[in-house]
Order: C-alpha cells, then sequence, then structure tokens
C-alpha cells in the first residue's frame, strides 16, 4: 500500500524460541519478554518504531517452534530477506526461521481456519537428566501410557473446557475443539501432542497435568471426562511445568503461496 508517497509493508514472521530467559511473550514490567526484544530489534534495524502483533501469547518460560508475528514496516529491506537482517541482532535464544510479505490486513489470531499444535514434553525416568531439564517435564514415578492415551480420548472434540484453564482466564465462551491428541513414548521421552482452533490459558498444561495423574493412575481414564462435565478448575490436576510446553506450530490453511 502507497500512503502518501511511501510503500507500508506487512512483514510476517515465523519465530522460534527458548523461553526459559523471558517472562512469556507479552511485553510487561517485570521482566523481559520475547515481544519486547522483537520490539526493540526491530525497530533499530528499520529506524521506525515498531511494534508487532502475535498469534500466540505463550507464558512465562514456556518455548516455540512455529510461532508468528506481524509488523508494519515502509524499510526497502526485501521481505524475504528480514529474516536474515534479524538475526545478525537476535539473542541466540530467539530466530527469525522465515519472513514474507503478506496482506496489510492480515491478523495473525484472527483467521477462519486456524489451527494450533501444543507439545508437551516430558522425561520419565528414576533421575532427572540435565540435559532435559529446560524443555521438559521431569517426572520420576512410572508412567501408563496406556491409560493416559484413553483418558486423552475423551478430550477429542468440541467441549467446554473450563476444567482446564486458569481461573484467572477472562473470556465469556470456553469451548474450544481438539481435533487431536497423541501420546509418544520413546525411551523415557514423552510426548504428547495435541491440535485444536485455539487453547484457554494454561489449558495444555493442565491438560498435561491432569494426564500425568492419570498415567501414575491417581486417576482411571474415565476421570477426565467427569472432569470436562464437572465444568470447575479444582476438578482437574495440577498445572504442569511451563518448562515442558512447546508451541509447536500454527495452521492457517492457506494456500501455499501465501503461507510461512
Amino acid at each position: 500500500m502507497i500512503l502518501e508517497g511511501v510503500y507500508v509493508r506487512r512483514i510476517r514472521l515465523l519465530i522460534a524460541y527458548d523461553g526459559t530467559n523471558y517472562c512469556g511473550w507479552q511485553t510487561q514490567p517485570n521482566g523481559i519478554t520475547v515481544e519486547e526484544v522483537l520490539n526493540r530489534e526491530i525497530s533499530g534495524l528499520t529506524g521506525e518504531d515498531i511494534h508487532i502483533i502475535g498469534a500466540s501469547r505463550t507464558d512465562s518460560g514456556v518455548h516455540a517452534l512455529g510461532n508468528v508475528a506481524v509488523f508494519d514496516t515502509d524499510t526497502s529491506i526485501p521481505p524475504e530477506r528480514m529474516a536474515y537482517a534479524l538475526n545478525q541482532r537476535m539473542p541466540k535464544d530467539i530466530v527469525i526461521v522465515k519472513s514474507d510479505e503478506t496482506a496489510l490486513g492480515w491478523h495473525p489470531r484472527y483467521q477462519e481456519h486456524i489451527k494450533k499444535t501444543y507439545e508437551y514434553h516430558i522425561y520419565n525416568a528414576p533421575v532427572p537428566n540435565p540435559l532435559k531439564r529446560r524443555y521438559s517435564a521431569f517426572v520420576s514415578f512410572p508412567l501408563d501410557i496406556g491409560k493416559m492415551r484413553e483418558g486423552a480420548e475423551y478430550l477429542v472434540g468440541e467441549h467446554d473446557f473450563v476444567s482446564f484453564c486458569n481461573v484467572r482466564t477472562n473470556v465469556s465462551d470456553t469451548v474450544r475443539t481438539v481435533e487431536n491428541i497423541s501420546i509418544v513414548k520413546e525411551g523415557a521421552d514423552i510426548v504428547i501432542r495435541i491440535t485444536g482452533n485455539g487453547f484457554l490459558y494454561n489449558m495444555v498444561r493442565i491438560i498435561a497435568g491432569t494426564l500425568i495423574r492419570v498415567g501414575r493412575r491417581f486417576y482411571g481414564p474415565e476421570k477426565v471426562k467427569e472432569i470436562l462435565e464437572e465444568r470447575k478448575r479444582t476438578a482437574a490436576g495440577v498445572t504442569a511445568p511451563a518448562n515442558g510446553l512447546v508451541l509447536a506450530e500454527i495452521d492457517y490453511n492457506m494456500p501455499e503461496s501465501t503461507c510461512l
């Protein structure tokens, strides 16, 4: 778009980050955030006052392989080269995987067919592995993967997930659709992978905490159905630690020519 002789573009970024050292995505007064770093470095690169718009406001300590953000600029840097230019400025724990140009009205949170996939990583062994501590929740007690899978099946479909969200969740509609949940175990590593049309505050971590209790046989698999039906946070398990959670992918179901 040309505004008063200036060509303004909306640049879209695919972003991966290790969330260990950040107080989440969204800028806040009590600590450094991923959004704050991106605003600072993009502004420094372009010479503009940049305020990015992110697709997912991940919590403190949560990681991402596929978060998406956009910003508007009149810079002459080619959109596809923006990732390279920014990576020269970024700290080692934030990487711009890809950049492109999208329509000025395109918003990363408000798309009709958006699907998000999260992974929750568990290291299940008698003693912790120091090389896993940043990216997996440690569980020392044996977990019954078969029971966890049975419990997870009750979460597939459209449900009111109010039992699986933080009590501070400030939304009027707590109905969400979970399209798929898989639980894969390789050695001591367990990955809960969940895809849906949207997630409530702490929803995936509470699901993980509940399925861990099923795996430890504190709950039977059918308890997950009862928790959904009770519609209260106290019915579900604890919120699993943030370090095990990764925003793996955001799928906008767009033609390949407009996808990241």
